[in-house]
């Protein structure tokens, strides 16, 4: 999506996704076109991995371990040319209510080619069928998520992602993020109720909660 330096930012820092620096489009519609979009699977996590490595300085990506892609594989969404990943992003689970655009990144050659518009599209889709309400993301860029229906919101509006990130990140209260919010379910963005369903996922029991139920990724269209 982020075809002119769109820096979102993954949900355990505060820094921005790696879709800065665009290219020129060139002929975009027909190299998109020759790029499928699937849900990610274990088998994926090695090129996932390589992508925000390659990416950290540029974008300023937090940094993923092998182990932490490898059990989060199943929330991500990947842009695959061939058998090559050019790029992913993740749907992380806030709350039961709201969940957040993670880890977007699309490599540098395909850059400028729509690709990150259109992974931030599917998360949105796979968000309304896990039954969120909200979709989030945090970033330095505001206008492209504007462009896709984002809304600036205040940052207190998101309670869940201040206790499970925020509090313990050393730029807490100096980052300089915009804090961007999309309603998924028809109703105006509010503040956030009091509610179980804003109660940070760390803080819902596994029974209560599989991320494997809540984001089912199988119906992810070309």
């Amino acid at each position: 999506m982020n075809t002119t330096a769109l820096p979102a930012h993954d949900a355990h820092a505060h820094r921005p996704h790696a879709l800065a620096g665009a290219q020129p489009r060139g002929d975009a519609s027909h190299a998109s076109a020759a790029v499928a979009f699937r849900p990610g699977t274990p088998a994926d996590a090695p090129a996932i991995l390589r992508l925000v490595e390659d990416n950290l300085q540029v974008g300023h990506l937090l940094p993923r371990t092998i182990e932490d892609l490898l059990a989060h594989a199943h929330r991500f969404v990947v842009a695959a040319a061939g058998e090559a990943v050019v790029g992913c992003a993740e749907l992380a689970p806030l709350s039961l209510a709201v969940a957040e655009v993670r880890s977007l990144v699309v490599a540098e050659s395909w850059r400028g080619k729509g690709l990150g518009t259109r992974l931030i599209s599917t998360l949105q889709r796979q968000a309304r069928v896990g039954g969120f309400a909200t979709l989030c993301a945090f970033t330095h860029e505001p206008a492209p998520f504007v462009r896709l229906g984002f809304s600036i919101v205040p940052h207190v509006w998101f309670p869940e992602k201040i206790a499970v990130d925020c509090t313990g990140c050393q730029k807490f209260r100096a980052c300089g993020q915009h804090a961007m919010a999309l309603a998924l379910d028809g109703v105006a963005l509010q503040p956030p109720a009091a509610s179980y369903k804003r109660t940070p996922i760390t803080a819902i029991s596994h029974a209560s909660f599989r991320s494997g139920q809540v984001l089912p990724l199988a119906g992810v269209r070309r």
